[in-house]
């Protein structure tokens, strides 16, 4: 490996719903990897709906491609770039790359499963069930929910990122019509409790300030019948709580966790998602200035972390 000037393929677009924010990931990862000439050589590897590789505006397979450098940010959202499969793929012709593996991004994507090892690991989360396609035909499951839980719900993929295909259900008839849609996306429905707070995201990134994981400060993401911004005590809250589920979760390199507030105080872990959005809008960017964290200086300690070049090295 050339220990010069890093080759580093940044992967986005991708077969996903997420295509757009992937986009505009990998494009400003790319503008951020072209401040530091001396370090990277960015390469732009462009991920069609359809699955084709490009590189240079040439399909090619995705092993030419990878044979030709020394490192992979995939800057994929959703499906296919959080699921494990193209985490698969790295690891399978044993390419270095930013993020978690494999099992931890497959964990990370099955919003059902989160949600178990939070609960079995005492981690807050809103009260839910899972509902299959099989519940549609024999409703006592809905049934059940919808005499259970109070008014109204939420209902949600048990696959996915950043509340893709969510809908509020208030009567027995929108809840049906609500799982019904997410079929179309997901194999399976979570209907959760829905609660009303201020919305929250906290990012945490493996070895930042001489920390084993370092939390950045929270980012408000909107409020909800509550005027008032997180209290210093809330963001404490949170960032623990995010560190314990990258954990728990077996994540690597780094994360991002949402979170809900309610007007009394309580936390909410809501998901963790392995590839936060990064872009000049998004939360994280955000997350950049009120931490003192020039967002180059990310990228670059990602990679680092990537390629095992932590020694000596503390941003």
């Amino acid at each position: 490996m050339n220990f010069g000037k890093t080759k580093v393929a940044v992967l986005r677009g991708g077969p996903s719903y997420a295509y757009s924010d992937s986009l505009k990931t990998g494009a400003y990862v790319l503008s951020l990897l072209r401040k530091m000439p001396e370090s990277y050589e960015p390469l732009d590897i462009f991920i069609s709906k359809d699955g084709d590789w490009h590189y240079g505006g040439l399909v090619e397979e995705p092993h030419r491609i990878l044979s030709k450098i020394d490192v992979v940010w995939n800057a994929m959202h959703g499906p296919y770039g959080e699921d494990g499969k193209v985490q698969q793929l790295l690891e399978s012709i044993k390419v270095p790359f930013v993020g978690s593996g494999t099992l931890a991004a497959s964990f990370s994507n099955n919003k059902d499963l989160a949600k178990r090892l939070y609960r079995k690991h005492a981690l807050p989360t809103p009260e839910f069930e899972v509902v299959s396609e099989q519940d549609l035909f024999n409703e006592d499951k809905l049934i059940y929910i919808f005499r259970n839980f109070g008014h109204p719900v939420i209902v949600k993929p048990s696959t996915g990122v950043r509340a893709m295909s969510v809908r509020m259900a208030r009567t027995f008839a929108e809840l049906k019509d609500a799982v019904k849609h997410v079929f179309q996306h997901s194999p399976k429905a979570i209907v959760e409790e829905y609660v009303s707070g201020i919305v929250a995201s906290c990012t945490v990134v493996e070895g930042g300030k001489g920390e084993g994981l370092y939390a950045f400060l929270p980012t408000h993401l909107k409020i909800n019948r509550r005027t008032a911004k997180p209290s210093v005590e809330e963001n404490k809250q949170m960032e623990e709580l995010a560190k314990k589920a990258h954990n728990i979760l077996g994540l690597r390199h780094f994360s991002s966790s949402d979170f809900i507030i309610t007007p009394k105080g309580k936390i909410y872990l809501l998901e963790t998602n392995s590839v936060p959005v990064l872009h000049e809008e998004a939360l994280l960017h955000q997350s950049f200035k009120q931490s003192g964290w020039r967002p180059k200086d990310f990228v670059d300690h990602s990679l680092r972390l990537a390629l095992g070049r932590t020694e000596g090295y503390l941003i």
